[in-house]
């Protein structure tokens, strides 16, 4: 049997202020966060990640009138320890490595200086 990537959605929310929220399929949920300012499009620009409650695998492709998909597809895990997890969103606009790292109180998002090719 074929393994299946699980699956990545980033919504965008429009209130009640704009942010992202990065949804990543886990042991049957999405494990959330999120970003007020967006991914990281930079290695040099860290962003806030803040850890929110697992969403339902049906917020994959959820949309109302103030949440919209800004990007959707698989991800694939390189590496986690206690304080870091790596991995590539392969979503509609390419693939991007990025990796979660907890801090004191939470998590920053970091888009690795080595990317996927392709």
């Amino acid at each position: 049997m074929a393994r299946v990537d699980p699956a990545f959605v980033l919504h965008h929310h429009r209130k009640p202020r704009p942010h992202f929220d990065l949804r990543l399929e886990e042991n049957g949920v999405l494990r959330s966060w999120a970003v007020p300012r967006g991914l990281p499009d930079s290695p040099r620009d860290n962003r806030l990640a803040i850890e929110v409650p697992d969403h339902h695998l049906d917020h994959l492709t959820y949309t109302d009138a103030d949440k919209s998909i800004a990007d959707i597809g698989t991800w694939e895990e390189h590496d986690r320890t206690e304080r870091r997890m790596l991995f590539t969103l392969h979503g509609r606009t390419g693939h991007r490595r990025y990796a979660l790292i907890r801090t004191g109180e939470g998590w920053l998002l970091h888009l690795t200086k080595e990317q996927p090719s392709g």
